[in-house]
């Protein structure tokens, strides 16, 4: 039976949100194209007839990931997504948890179109968590140091996820690494340490 173009469609977004999953629980490497079709209950042969190449799909299915997550982030004060994202229960819940946390790694060694959806994706959970200003004159100076404080912020929690995975589940280090940087990032959201902070301006 022909295979309607809105059902075509439908088996690719399913495709992609399947490897999204399947990627983030086992890595880029741990997931052949065979069992993720099979995983999103279509045949191998499909695959090729919608992806050009495995990396082609890492890509797509990295720009899906970071999406959800953002979507699941959005609305969220800092202090709530510190909360949450160092978690034990996000720690635990690799697969549907943080796509950068859980992917970056493999990321780094994948072609440049993987890194840029990576890149992008992580732009995108930024301006997330910044709200517009509420003037035009609320941005400039104000914007650049709420910027450097929320990519600090995510970088932290990034690594707290990845060295507290890196640990034994039953570790109390894996415990003991999401508690202190939680606490130290909750602790200085309190403080206006980025008032005078440099403005980082990249090299010509």
């Amino acid at each position: 039976m022909k295979v309607t173009k809105a059902q075509a469609q439908a088996n690719r977004a399913r495709v992609v949100e399947t490897a999204a999953t399947l990627f983030r629980e086992r890595g880029y490497d741990g997931v052949g194209v065979a069992d993720l079709m099979a995983a999103a209950g279509l045949t191998h042969g499909g695959f090729y007839k919608n992806f050009g190449s495995k990396t082609d799909l890492i890509a797509e299915s990295a720009a899906c990931g970071i999406a959800q997550n953002a979507a699941v982030s959005a609305g969220a004060d800092i202090p709530e997504f510190v909360r949450s994202y160092l978690s034990r229960e996000h720690r635990d819940g690799r697969a549907t948890g943080c796509t950068i946390a859980a992917l970056s790694g493999d990321a780094a060694r994948q072609p440049e179109t993987v890194r840029a959806a990576f890149a992008a994706g992580i732009e995108s959970l930024l301006a997330t968590l910044t709200p517009a200003p509420a003037s035009p004159d609320a941005a400039g100076a104000d914007a650049d140091a709420t910027r450097i404080r929320h990519l600090a912020i995510l970088a932290q929690a990034v690594g707290a996820v990845v060295i507290s995975r890196a640990c034994p589940d039953d570790a109390p280090l894996a415990d003991e690494i999401l508690a202190v940087c939680r606490d130290r990032i909750l602790a200085a959201l309190t403080t206006p340490s980025t008032e005078n902070a440099p403005v980082y301006e990249p090299d010509a």
